[in-house]
């Protein structure tokens, strides 16, 4: 089970019972569809929005409930840690990443009608940063919003964006000028029943099977200049101020899921038969699994430390980046040693601990590689 810690009070005990309440009548009976079908149901939003489980830290004021994003992080972790890993991505991008661009750097129009609809569920939103030639390189962006009179056209392709399917709103990263790198990027509110925008094929991914990821297209997709996030220009420096946020939720869910595939484990290797003896009982295994906790345990102590001087507001870059580089390579190291001791059983996918296995992959590429982040922290040194 997931770690009692000081990080957390009362009040979020009883938060917590309540996550783990919707995720029992919300996600459980479900998840195994969503799995097949590659996608959740959009119900699901409507109901994480009854449940005031949306963009918990967004102000009453705009339809929230007036959390912080301790709140936030509750519902990343217990989704995770239900092995639930799609829905904590989808959840995650649409209540983490996208709210905090809005919450920060949005207009007071632009908070009252989009925040609500949020925090509702009656909006699902994505964010579209990749683009089918670039990666993390996001100075390499070549979707352009070309200004003609009040409007911006928008021509480009962006791909891996998730919420793709549902989403009616997107935060398109764009070039509004011809500077070049860094500059003349910006973040752009786009609704997507505006004409000559395109979902494209849903991407067939090794794990996150319920979690849509999509290509997008914009054919001089037309918005006002007002859908412009934030002081045009400057998206780069908007991306690297809420990288962070994103990249310590990565960590809290990542270590989430490796204390769920550890916590398995333990169960199973007190079951399993090996030689006539359990395979808990051979020292190899309980000197590993020992090694294993004491990992784990290392690991919770230092995303919440991140998580408290985040709601402070002085976690760094460079922290975000040490967490999310070393517990989503952790993640990936525990839960392969988790698979080994199921033998071949692990290898199936009606096995929890396979797809535990395949979804722990993409935790060390998407917000950043762990090359990126290795670069970032080296930059500190």
């Amino acid at each position: 089970m997931l770690p009692h810690r000081d990080i957390y009070d009362q009040d979020h005990a009883l938060f917590r019972d309540a996550v783990r309440g919707f995720i029992k009548a919300e996600v459980r009976p479900h998840f195994e569809r969503w799995e097949e079908q590659g996608i959740v149901d959009r119900d699901y939003w409507s109901a994480g929005g009854r449940a005031g489980l949306l963009c918990p830290q967004v102000p009453e004021e705009y339809g929230g409930a007036g959390g912080s994003f301790r709140h936030n992080a509750i519902i990343g972790e217990e989704l995770a840690y239900a092995g639930y890993s799609g829905p904590m991505v989808n959840y995650s991008v649409h209540s983490d990443v996208c709210t905090g661009y809005i919450l920060c750097y949005g207009s007071e129009e632009q908070k009252k009608t989009w925040l609500p609809r949020m925090a509702s569920g009656e909006i699902v939103c994505a964010v579209a940063m990749t683009e089918p030639g670039t990666g993390s390189d996001l100075q390499g962006i070549r979707t352009r919003a070309t200004r003609h009179g009040d409007s911006l056209r928008i021509q480009g392709a962006k791909t891996f964006i998730s919420n793709g399917q549902h989403a009616g709103l997107v935060i398109v990263v764009a070039r509004t000028s011809d500077e070049p790198g860094a500059r003349g990027l910006s973040l752009v509110l786009v609704e997507t029943d505006r004409p000559g925008f395109q979902r494209g094929r849903k991407l067939d991914k090794l794990g996150l099977r319920s979690a849509d990821t999509l290509e997008l297209f914009f054919d001089n997709v037309e918005v006002p200049v007002a859908n412009i996030l934030g002081q045009e220009g400057a998206g780069f420096a908007q991306l690297m101020n809420e990288l962070p946020q994103e990249r310590l939720i990565i960590a809290i869910c990542s270590l989430a899921a490796a204390q769920r595939a550890f916590d398995i484990t333990c169960d199973y290797v007190r079951e399993r038969k090996a030689f006539g003896r359990a395979v808990g009982e051979f020292q190899n295994t309980r000197f590993r699994l020992a090694d294993l906790k004491a990992e784990l345990a290392v690991g919770w102590s230092f995303v919440d430390q991140c998580l408290g001087r985040h709601e402070q507001g002085r976690l760094t870059a460079v922290e975000a980046s040490m967490a999310k580089l070393w517990v989503s390579e952790k993640q990936g190291l525990v839960v392969d040693q988790c698979l080994q001791f199921f033998g071949g059983y692990g290898f199936m996918r009606e096995y929890e601990i396979s797809r535990l296995f395949a979804d722990a992959r993409v935790q060390r590429i998407y917000g950043g590689t762990s090359e990126i982040m290795r670069e970032l922290i080296s930059r500190g040194l």
